[in-house]
């Protein structure tokens, strides 16, 4: 079990993270791909990810094994930012950051001899571990980025409203049923038996789409805490292969022309983020009626639902969000980095096994 211990300084610097982690992502979906569990979320996933991969799964399991430790320089802050900062941070990680890290997973497993270069500072090492990074997220995740940011931003959305109605008590009680919230302690189920003490350093909260069945946390304690977490998939999820989709030029009214008033004004309430019962209220249409247009808003790929509690929220989708704003963009097969927060925001981060002791 995980204990997380929390003072009143630490409640009050709990953050959810405001996008995606391109590199949490990919090192947690190579982990996905190996294990073959959940296969109605996964599998098809799997399917499609292995024909456009070669020989990047070879040299990353040198480095992520199917169990316990990997480095925790893999996952830098800047992944949040995209693959591209990400993979320019890896690329000035300290030699001494690189040594010791790599002397940790020596201890578990042999060593090949590139990654005894790369522990010693070869720039032709580091080089090859970048190439491969860059070619595995390419393949595997970011073909799939609009329907695992439409997974993420749900979670957010839905913790995010917790945050609101009841302040960082209700957000931490609000976290999936692996973990609990026992004030002043937040417990997670874990491979190993550990206690983290945040010290004032605050939490940053991280949903992620690959993660699963546990929540996952640095092996050095001394970095900035995060944890991350799996979004819920309370039906088959597999993220589907890409499509771009071009709204047009579709205004107020037009879009009201195209899938009809009530269900351009049900899409329009949705852009904000509402449950079931909220949209009734704000639409003005029964219950049952809110809950048949986002049922067909949600096949159409515009409208994620999560449960929320006894209730469920519905957001947009980056189609959805598209359409709605007049599709002048594409639905994106890589995070913009345009709107993201500047790397001095972002709170440094590092990597560790879903389902291993760390």
């Amino acid at each position: 079990m995980l204990r997380i211990h929390f003072t009143g300084l630490d409640l009050a610097r709990v953050r959810i993270a405001a996008r995606p982690d391109a590199l949490w992502e990919s090192i947690l979906s190579f982990h996905r791909l190996r294990d073959k569990q959940g296969p109605s979320v996964y599998g098809p996933w799997r399917c499609e990810a292995r024909t456009r991969l070669s020989g990047e799964t070879r040299l990353l399991a040198s480095l992520v094994p199917v169990r316990g430790y990997f480095p925790d320089f893999l996952t830098p802050p800047e992944g949040v930012l995209g693959v591209e900062p990400a993979i320019e941070a890896l690329r000035e990680t300290p030699a001494h950051r690189l040594q010791h890290d790599l002397s940790l997973l020596g201890t578990v497993r042999s060593r090949p001899g590139w990654v005894h270069d790369l522990a010693e500072g070869h720039t032709g090492s580091l080089r090859r571990l970048l190439g491969a990074l860059r070619s595995y997220h390419r393949a595997a995740i970011a073909p799939y980025w609009p329907h695992i940011r439409a997974r993420i931003e749900a979670d957010r959305a839905a913790r995010g409203r917790a945050l609101l109605d009841g302040g960082a008590d209700r957000l931490l009680a609000s976290l999936p049923a692996m973990m609990r919230w026992r004030s002043p302690v937040l417990e997670a189920d874990y491979p190993v038996d550990r206690d983290l003490y945040l010290g004032g350093r605050g939490l940053l909260l991280l949903p992620s789409f690959f993660c699963r069945r546990t929540p996952v946390t640095f092996h050095d304690r001394d970095l900035t805490p995060v944890l991350v977490y799996p979004v819920e998939h309370t039906e088959p999820s597999a993220p589907a292969a890409p499509v771009r989709s071009y709204a047009g030029d579709v205004g107020s009214g037009s879009l009201g022309k195209l899938v009809g008033h009530t269900r351009s004004a049900v899409l329009r309430t949705i852009g904000h983020g509402c449950t079931t019962g909220e949209l009734a209220r704000r639409v003005g249409v029964s219950a049952a009626s809110a809950s048949q247009h986002a049922s067909v808003l949600r096949e159409a790929g515009l409208v994620v639902t999560l449960r929320h509690g006894g209730a469920v929220l519905h957001t947009l989708t980056p189609l959805g969000a598209a359409l709605l704003r007049g599709g002048a963009a594409a639905v994106p097969t890589l995070p913009e980095t345009s709107e993201m927060p500047q790397v001095s925001q972002v709170p440094q981060v590092s990597a560790a096994a879903s389902g291993s002791g760390r």
